[in-house]
């Protein structure tokens, strides 16, 4: 039996030693974060989402050796999207390849048909231009993609038009240049053909060149930028009609300017951010944003997924994973397509995922995702109980 002396001492001795042990394991954890190259999440956990599962056993990949994917939901109740250097479905990445084309896609998920519209294996039309598209968008019956038209050094964006549906290209004579310090611009998408857009306006995501982190896998810590332009199509084409995020006012409202230096990001990442790519979700009324994180040191596949209540944010974390899907390369680029009710569930609950990568998974690639959200006092909603279809 203890002595008072030994009891007195170890009453003494006991939080001392749980704070020391507290305080060797949290830097256990630091320094296994940091030797294995873990990245943290620049913003808090949604109140609205708790998580999403991913069904990576289900992996569809059509279309190898053709990566990017950019896509949208047409008036004509099809997705259109827009693929780089290989041939499009059918295709590989040297039968049919194109540096850039463009692709229609009929029915269902489990289901789909692929057409080449424009270039690539077998297509209705041939390429006429090279370049490379990171965002499409279909609007009053107009399909408009960013195109880097790859005629210089840099990346430049130059917007192009369809009036029949991919099968013939424009391209406007402007370009976001090498001085207005923006790449890989990305449209947001909402409904077929725009249905349900919030207002008047498209909005676009833009890379910020400055502050290259890993130019040679196309990371960049300068941020997202956010524009606008008016949606009609004489607007769309107009340089001097697009306007640019320059922050919050005194009331929280967002504030646009036509003078790009003046601009704000509305999303930034001192890890690295890729190329954006943001879709509405109607039954969850959430704005996705998906994009890689950096850097790529560790060649591992890295997936930030984000949700906000408005185009500018404020932006939250579902999930930022420094190894999805436990794949070795890095990603380019993500897209969540918004056609109801097969793509994406009319209640927000389920939607598909189409990315690209390099590796094994340079292709078209198509995921299902299942959403479990929260309730109003920020607690898991359970899952809905399987239907009992003999129940009378």
């Amino acid at each position: 039996m203890r002595s008072v002396a030994s009891i007195k001492k170890f009453l003494l001795l006991g939080p001392l030693k749980f704070f020391i042990s507290v305080i060797l394991i949290v830097s256990v954890l630091q320094f296994s974060a940091q030797t294995c190259g873990a990245q943290v999440s620049p913003y808090p956990q949604s109140p609205v989402i708790d998580s999403v599962t991913w069904e990576f056993g289900n992996l569809v990949q059509r279309a190898p050796g053709s990566d990017l994917w950019p896509i949208t939901w047409a008036d004509d109740g099809h997705l259109y999207t827009s693929w780089g250097d290989g041939g499009g479905f059918g295709g590989t990445n040297s039968d049919g390849r194109v540096s850039l084309g463009f692709a229609r896609i009929e029915g269902p998920p489990d289901n789909f048909t692929d057409v080449n519209v424009w270039g690539g294996k077998n297509p209705e039309n041939l390429a006429t231009f090279s370049g490379k598209s990171p965002g499409i968008l279909s609007v009053n019956g107009i399909l408009y993609a960013w195109i880097w038209p790859q005629d210089g050094g840099e990346i430049t964006m130059k917007l192009g038009w369809s009036s029949n549906k991919g099968q013939t290209w424009q391209l406007s004579g402007w370009r976001f240049g090498q001085a207005d310090t923006l790449r890989d611009i990305s449209f947001l998408n909402y409904g077929k053909d725009y249905q349900g857009a919030r207002d008047g306006f498209v909005y676009g995501y833009a890379l910020e060149r400055g502050g290259t982190s890993d130019p040679a896998n196309f990371f960049f810590t300068g941020g997202i930028h956010l524009l606008r332009v008016p949606k009609d199509h004489s607007s769309m084409i107009n340089r001097a009609s697009y306007e640019f995020f320059s922050g919050l006012d005194g009331n929280g409202n967002p504030m646009w300017t036509s003078d790009i230096q003046q601009r704000q990001p509305v999303f930034s990442d001192s890890n690295g951010v890729g190329i954006p790519s943001v879709s509405y979700n109607p039954g969850i009324n959430r704005y996705l944003l998906t994009m890689a994180h950096g850097p790529n040191a560790d060649g591992v596949r890295k997936l930030g997924l984000f949700d906000a209540p408005e185009p500018w944010g404020p932006w939250t974390t579902v999930e930022y994973n420094n190894n999805w899907g436990g794949y070795s390369g890095f990603w380019l680029l993500y897209a969540i397509p918004t056609k109801t009710p097969d793509w994406m569930s009319t209640d927000g609950k389920t939607f598909h995922l189409v990315f690209s990568g390099k590796g094994s998974l340079d292709s078209f690639n198509l995921l299902k995702a299942t959403i479990t959200l929260k309730n109003q006092q920020g607690d898991t909603i359970p899952p809905d109980p399987p239907v009992n279809l003999q129940a009378n």
